[in-house]
């Protein structure tokens, strides 16, 4: 195989002014990534969307599930296994299990780090970029070793910021040694990273404070597939009686449910024509399926995770959504990132938001109604006061969920806007560092798609 030929067919695409004919080459470090039959897809359909343009993505997960708290990946004694899903590929990794925030799931994360590392590491493979997820910090220091023994650009992609978000919460001291070791971590890797990559507005705010200059930010929020939700029922903002309020998401505390539950119970007392539906697992839905127990609530149903491709059809049966958070402005001053919150819009239904942060789309595309956080009362209030709107005034804020959807969270434009930066990251390091691939590692690069192509032919899952 010629060594400048692309061994992905892929239309010129321009970025400044110039062509890039050769297609990209994208491994991406994210313990929690995964396939459409699961929960957590975001990264997975912009991967899929970077695919369809002709580009390679190759994922670094584990196959041990974080909504599940099981192994769904792999088999007795494999340590590792690829797999193909409509062109994106997976490296599911093996790691110990956990059930809650213990000392077990520590283990987990740095067995992923370490393992994926040396999976990486070993190969002969050479990627034009390596993303770092962090979920957790370990995910992306892995991204950034792999990037350094493959002398290629590191990305570093900030979900959650690490060490605020465990200070903010109380799990961890401001000044002690833990936090400080994060605090370090976090400034060596955004000033080592050739861009970061946030699906929080404000981050550029933060990262500032650190030294890190906000042109190296990039906002690239959540987003979904909206032809899932093309064919809904539509919503013409009328009640039944009940009506149905609607959860779908992990059962965590960042996520604050012990508000909602709480709320149900003075609807119960007073109303009682909402039924409270929550959709999801996590570590505290035992807990908060007792305390409703306790609490002898009636409106109230819980029910499993579906998988995202499942997820729109319960998504369609609700006549609002319920979203809540914990009330931590130093942490939400730097925006929110929800998941849940795309799909909810996505479906064009309101959404009822017990929460205080910067960035509020809610708020902004006037889709529902937003209450401050962890006050039952003011949730119970915002349940009245969405039963007292017309039909017309909730069928607006659908329409203005839809609209909130199609403009924020399209994942056909997000793709767009990470493969311009992909393309200027990549083309940027080649310029500084005088030197693009050459013909024995392009020749290198060609055998391993080869090989690779075999390897996945059919979508056949192949131990390594």
């Amino acid at each position: 195989m010629s060594p400048d030929k692309p061994v992905f067919p892929v239309d010129d695409f321009q970025f400044a002014g110039t062509v890039n004919p050769r297609p990209l080459n994208i491994w991406w470090v994210s313990q929690y990534a995964s396939t459409p039959d699961q929960q957590f897809t975001t990264q997975y359909d912009l991967a899929r969307k970077l695919v369809d343009k002709g580009h390679r993505v190759t994922f670094f997960a584990a196959g041990f599930s974080h909504y599940k708290f099981e192994e769904i990946r792999l088999k007795g004694g494999e340590s590792s296994r690829e797999e193909l899903c409509n062109g994106v590929r997976f490296v599911w990794i093996k790691t110990p299990p956990y059930r809650t925030n213990d000392w077990r799931r520590a283990y987990n994360i740095g067995s992923f780090a370490w393992r994926a590392y040396w999976n990486a590491r070993r190969r002969r493979e050479v990627p034009d970029v390596v993303i770092g997820t962090t979920f957790h910090p370990l995910s992306s220091l892995c991204a950034y070793c792999i990037s350094v023994s493959k002398s290629r650009p590191f990305i570093f992609e900030v979900k959650d910021l690490w060490p605020l978000t465990m200070i903010e919460f109380g799990k961890l001291s401001p000044r002690g040694p833990l936090a400080l070791v994060l605090g370090f971590l976090e400034k060596f890797l955004s000033r080592r990273a050739s861009k970061i990559m946030t699906t929080l507005p404000g981050v550029g705010d933060y990262y500032a404070k650190l030294g890190v200059p906000q042109h190296k930010t990039a906002w690239i929020p959540n987003g979904l597939e909206l032809s899932r939700y093309a064919n809904l029922k539509a919503y013409d903002g009328r009640l039944p009686t009940p009506f149905v309020l609607l959860y779908a998401g992990g059962h965590v505390s960042a996520n604050a449910l012990e508000t909602i539950i709480r709320a149900a119970q003075i609807v119960q007392q007073t109303d009682n024509d909402a039924q409270f539906v929550f959709v999801g697992g996590g570590q505290q839905k035992t807990q908060l399926v007792k305390l409703a127990e306790e609490l002898h609530l009636r409106n109230i149903q819980f029910r499993d995770a579906v998988p995202k491709t499942e997820l729109h059809r319960i998504l369609e049966s609700a006549d609002a959504f319920i979203l809540s958070m914990r009330d931590l402005p130093g942490l939400y001053k730097y925006g929110m990132s929800f998941n849940k919150l795309c799909d909810y819009v996505a479906s064009g239904r309101p959404v009822l938001f017990a929460g205080n942060s910067s960035y509020n789309v809610v708020k902004e595309y006037q889709c529902g109604i937003v209450v401050p956080p962890e006050d039952p009362q003011a949730f119970a209030k915002a349940i009245r006061e969405f039963r007292r709107l017309t039909d017309e005034q909730r069928a607006e804020m659908g329409k203005n969920a839809v609209r909130c959807a199609r403009e924020r969270f399209d994942i056909s434009m997000l793709a767009d806007r990470l493969e311009k930066m992909l393309i200027s990251v990549v083309d940027e390091f080649r310029g500084s560092s005088g030197s693009s691939l050459d013909a024995n590692e392009a020749r290198t690069m060609g055998q391993n798609e080869n090989s690779a192509g075999a390897r996945f032919k059919d979508g056949i899952a192949v131990r390594l």
